[in-house]
């Protein structure tokens, strides 16, 4: 995933100190984003590792009971 630099705009007093930064909507969204992202890492720091079978067995779990029984539905 290419990363880019944010194009922000700075809000600054009559000594041009930075006060304040305008961000365009989307940049803010992903800003959210990302923090959101940090978050639910940090929760989870602590977590239990499971392997690529047990997710696949989880997740085949789900499915056939979405499925009415049905695995591959």
């Amino acid at each position: 995933m290419a990363k880019t630099t944010p194009q922000a705009q700075f809000v600054v007093n009559a000594q041009g100190k930075k006060t304040g930064v305008l961000l365009s909507l989307k940049q803010y969204q992903k800003l959210l984003e990302d923090l959101h992202d940090l978050a639910v890492i940090a929760e989870r720091r602590d977590e239990e590792p499971i392997s690529l079978e047990e997710m696949q067995r989880r997740w085949l779990l789900l499915r056939v009971g979405r499925a009415g029984g049905r695995p591959g539905s």
